[in-house]
């Protein structure tokens, strides 16, 4: 079974919709590591819209250009791209295809798919909400910066039960970007101020 992975950068207050402003001054080599570890887990990218029009507008002319970052527009390029849309999509990228039929039933479909490996979806705020929602999100890894943005489209939106993690890795980068692996995880049992007030420390 493929793992489904979401990468997001996101400030101290929740906000995925990132902002160049406070975004870029955090971007170091550690981070740098991070974004190349996360796209090694995929053979499959998954992509809303904007995040697609963002990428397809920015990466083939990175790779054309050969700079520095072209080795990494071309592994971009290199891998399929699955893209959810609403509207018509047309596509000059290599490699990109519209996402089929109903978000879920399509991830779970790549999920199951034994030719898949991993599905990797940067940014796309929508879909990792209702993927999320529909418990089809593996691994939600997060470069947290240590600003409140105080502004833009927060990952978690106001909902109904909340959504239980598991730590499975974190590391502090010399900016203060924390980065954090979480896993769903089981809810913890049930407890008030009773069961916490016997790990409160006795006052000197």
């Amino acid at each position: 079974m493929a793992k489904v992975i979401s990468t997001l950068f996101i400030s101290a207050d929740g906000v995925a919709e990132i902002d160049p402003a406070w975004h870029f001054p955090y971007f170091d080599e550690n981070m740098g590591r991070a974004v190349t570890e996360d796209y090694a887990t995929a053979d499959v990218l998954l992509l809303g819209r904007v995040t697609f029009d963002s990428f397809a507008g920015a990466w083939p002319d990175r790779e054309a250009a050969g700079g520095e970052d072209a080795s990494f527009a071309k592994q971009l390029g290199d891998l399929r791209k699955v893209v959810a849309s609403r509207g018509p999509l047309e596509f000059s990228w290599r490699h990109c295809e519209p996402l089929d039929g109903d978000l879920v039933a399509a991830v779970t479909a790549l999920r199951d798919d034994d030719g898949v490996r991993g599905v990797l979806i940067p940014g796309s705020i929508s879909i990792v909400q209702q993927l999320l929602a529909a418990g089809l999100v593996d691994e939600l890894r997060l470069l947290v910066h240590p600003v409140a943005a105080r502004q833009g489209r927060r990952l978690f939106d106001d909902g109904g039960a909340p959504y239980h993690l598991k730590v499975a890795a974190t590391e502090t980068f010399p900016t203060g970007v924390i980065r954090v692996i979480y896993a769903p995880g089981a809810p913890p049992a049930p407890a008030g101020y009773d069961e916490a007030r016997e790990h409160i420390a006795p006052g000197g």
